[in-house]
Order: C-alpha cells, then structure tokens, then sequence
C-alpha cells in the first residue's frame, strides 16, 4: 500500500533501539554466538554467521566485540546454550505479533513475555495463532538519492530479489531469505549503500489504527525489545510515513 511502507514501521523501532545501544550489543553478540556455535566461525560456509556479522556492522558494533563474540561462539563446548523460539500473540486493537527470541531458559521467558504483553494490554498466544499472517523475506532499504532506480531495478532483480518498489523518499527491495546474501553482495559490489539490510518478518495483512492506537502498539513493541532474550518483535501493523516522522518527533 502506497505511503505505508514497511521501513516505516522499522524506522521507529530502530530509533528506540539506538538509545540503548548497549542492551542491543548484547543481543547481536548472542545472536553471532549462536550462529558460530552452531555452523563454526568460518563465515564462507556459515551463512548464517556472515549474516549475523553484518547485522552487527550495520548497526555500529564496535570490530572488538564482533571478534570477542566470534571466539566464543567457536570456542570448546560449554557456557550457555541458547533456544530458538518464536512467541505469538496480540496487541492492542488486536494487533498480530510475533517475537523471535534466543534464551537459555524458557519457562522464564514466557513467564515475563506473557507479562509484558498483559500489561500493555495484549495478549500471548497459541504456536500458530498469528504466524501465518507473516512471511521471511530479506529486505533492503536504499535512500532514492543513493541510485537511480533503473539501476537499483537492475542489480537487484537480476541478484535474485523478488520486487524493488518506491515509499517516498526510499526504495524498498524483498527477496526470498535464501537469496539475501547474494542480492547484498550484488548492491555491495554495484556500490549502492543501503540503509537497513536484513532478514525480517513482513505481514502479508496490515491494519491501520489511529495516533493513539498506533503509540499504544509501539509501546508494547518497546517493552517487548527491552528484554533481553528477544530479539526482535515483529507486529502487522500499517503506518503511514506522516504518522512514523511524527511519532518519531516525540521520542
């Protein structure tokens, strides 16, 4: 839907995100760690390691703590081990939610999502309630004045992605999540910087709600964010550009 675009929804939560760098360290170390653990450190054949590595660059991660997290996730076994879970649920004015999370404890962390989520007047769900709403798609964030888009069309179609489409002042490029390495090594190469590149949740159904709904869900949002074991939160939610730059005015 034009003027609704998904790095809309992003740009707030990314600008929450920035006032606590620290916690956000904290949880794109667990996440190299993780990935490292699992795959190894050699990041030609640990896809999901370079991702994480470039996600963490991407959000300004100092070299030394990327390094640190590296050596751990490689080193011998023991220390934490960590769950990948996926929580359901709704928030305000029945808004779709999903929360990826890594814990190494998982009846605690359900305990404080489904408080967080009760408090800001929403609630956890069954696996499967919302799910279906979303789908995984690579998604890349390009400032129009970057590239022309005959270009950026181009390059990224021909890397594989599925669609290059205009909000604004960004252009908004999807791709299937098998594929996001290539399309990223594609724009790298083509030298089109971009302003937020990753593997995301994308809600295939949106709904629109009012200024005062809309800071209702973003406050859950925000909450959800705060703890440590979530990595991020993902909600259908629609928000025009005029109503994302005044709620970030606010912040």
């Amino acid at each position: 839907m034009a003027g609704h675009s998904h790095w809309a929804n992003i740009a707030i939560k990314k600008g929450a995100a920035d006032k606590k760098r620290g916690k956000l360290f904290g949880k794109l170390s667990r996440l190299i760690i993780v990935a490292a653990r699992r795959g190894g450190t050699d990041t030609s054949t640990n896809l999901a390691l370079r991702y994480a590595i470039e996600k963490a660059k991407k959000n300004s991660m100092p070299k030394e703590n990327i390094d640190r997290a590296v050596k751990k996730g490689g080193g011998e076994s023991g220390g934490e081990d960590f769950d990948e879970v996926v929580y359901e649920g709704y928030g305000p004015n029945g808004v779709a939610m999903l929360c990826d999370i890594l814990t190494d404890n998982r009846n605690r962390t359900a305990g404080e999502v489904r408080k967080i989520f009760e408090v800001h007047g929403g609630n956890l769900g069954a696996t499967g309630c919302v799910a279906w709403m979303f789908e995984r798609k690579g998604l890349f964030v390009v400032p129009v004045a970057n590239v022309a888009e005959d270009k950026l069309f181009e390059v990224a179609l021909e890397a594989g992605a599925d669609d290059v489409t205009q909000e604004g002042d960004k252009f908004e490029v999807t791709c299937r999540p098998d594929v996001f390495q290539e399309v990223n090594e594609a724009l790298t190469t083509a030298q089109i910087p971009t302003e937020l590149a990753e593997v995301t949740r994308i809600a295939t159904q949106q709904v629109s709600l009012d200024g005062d709904g809309t800071r209702a869900v973003l406050k859950l949002i925000e909450a959800l964010e705060d703890n440590d074991d979530i990595q991020s939160v993902t909600a259908n939610l629609s928000m025009s550009e005029e109503l994302a730059a005044e709620i970030g005015n606010e912040a």
